[in-house]
């Protein structure tokens, strides 16, 4: 569970955070901006520290209070859809950044009190079971286009102008920065996806056949491995001033980074964004319930459990995540069924 670490940060300052981008660079959103994706760089290393310090006081609260051998850690949904729907990629979406994370906080509120008084296990009892698998399964659909995409992916596919989607895998440098799209002569032909494909999706498909343990940690450092050398087309650091500062901190090998840019940041004045911040926060109760509801199900598969059981173990846990505003991801630490 250790790569949401990586991902959750990675994920999320997307947003851009707090940067603010200049107006003439807004064109292609700041891509270009040195200084601006420096800025992005130290949202994303305060968003690694937050990442780590909530999954741990979650977990230690899930063993104290609801003394089940479950961990917590931010959910790989509910981020995604923060980062690139609600506050947008480099902030052009309709939320901003700060009032999206105060819609959030608030949401983790009601959470707390629609669990004391048990309409959460009610709403869980009461939506149809079709549903209840279907969201699971939209949840892993739409992680797993955001994998293909550029953002945070391998760069397999792009947005389309005709279609939805169509089929990229070129250089990033080659792209049309009118539409995004790849070049027909340089499709597919970007080392960086292949390395994706084969190191980190095969391989560790390979491993997990025979049931390898920690066969996802394994395929993810064999990829950060092979991008660490610098001067190569699969460098994680280009020679450039953004890869010569995130070289400089990767040198460092361990060091703990104190949260600068993302701490206390929510906007409390929401009367001015009375639409944007009612949007996030309906959408949020919605999805986090939807994924709530899906890690019960889990459980309830996984251990030969019916839903209700579940639902009924689970109930202590259902806080914890809660109060911390974060959802839940389910370690294999608890027991078989005798």
């Amino acid at each position: 569970m250790a790569y949401i670490i990586s991902v959750n940060s990675t994920i999320v300052s997307e947003t851009g955070g707090t940067c603010v981008c200049p107006a003439e660079s807004m064109a292609d959103l700041c891509v270009t901006n040195v200084e601006y994706m420096q800025c992005v760089q130290e949202i994303k290393r305060d968003l690694v520290t937050a990442t780590a310090a909530i999954s741990a006081l979650t977990t230690f609260a899930m063993g104290l209070f609801a003394n089940m051998p479950i961990a917590c850690a931010p959910g790989m949904g509910l981020n995604a859809y923060f980062a690139y729907t609600v506050v947008g990629f480099h902030g052009s979406g309709l939320v901003s950044y700060q009032v999206a994370l105060t819609a959030v906080f608030v949401e983790g509120l009601v959470f707390v009190a629609l669990t004391v008084c048990g309409m959460r296990q009610w709403l869980a009892r009461a939506i149809p079971s079709s549903i209840k698998l279907a969201t699971g399964v939209g949840i892993g659909l739409y992680l797993t286009l955001i994998g293909l995409t550029y953002s945070a992916g391998i760069g397999a596919i792009t947005g389309a102008t005709s279609t939805p989607m169509e089929l990229a895998g070129c250089h990033p440098d080659n792209k049309d920065p009118t539409t995004g799209m790849c070049p027909t002569s340089d499709k597919m032909r970007n080392p960086t996806m292949w390395i994706g494909i084969f190191c980190s999706g095969f391989f560790t498909v390979f491993l997990m056949m025979f049931r390898v343990k920690g066969a996802i940690i394994i395929g993810i450092l064999l990829v950060s491995i092979i991008s660490w050398p610098r001067g190569t087309e699969v460098t994680y650091f280009p020679y450039t001033e953004l890869g010569d500062s995130g070289f400089d901190f990767f040198k460092k090998v361990a060091s703990f980074h104190p949260i600068q840019k993302t701490l206390n940041v929510q906007e409390w004045n929401v009367s001015s964004y009375g639409g944007q911040f009612g949007l996030a926060f309906i959408t949020y109760v919605e999805s986090s319930t939807s994924i709530d509801r899906s890690t019960l199900i889990s459980i309830a598969d996984s251990y030969t459990l019916t839903f209700s059981t579940a639902l009924v173990l689970c109930t202590p846990w259902l806080v914890s995540p809660a109060l911390s505003t974060r959802k839940l991801k389910i370690s294999k630490a608890l027991p078989s069924p005798t």
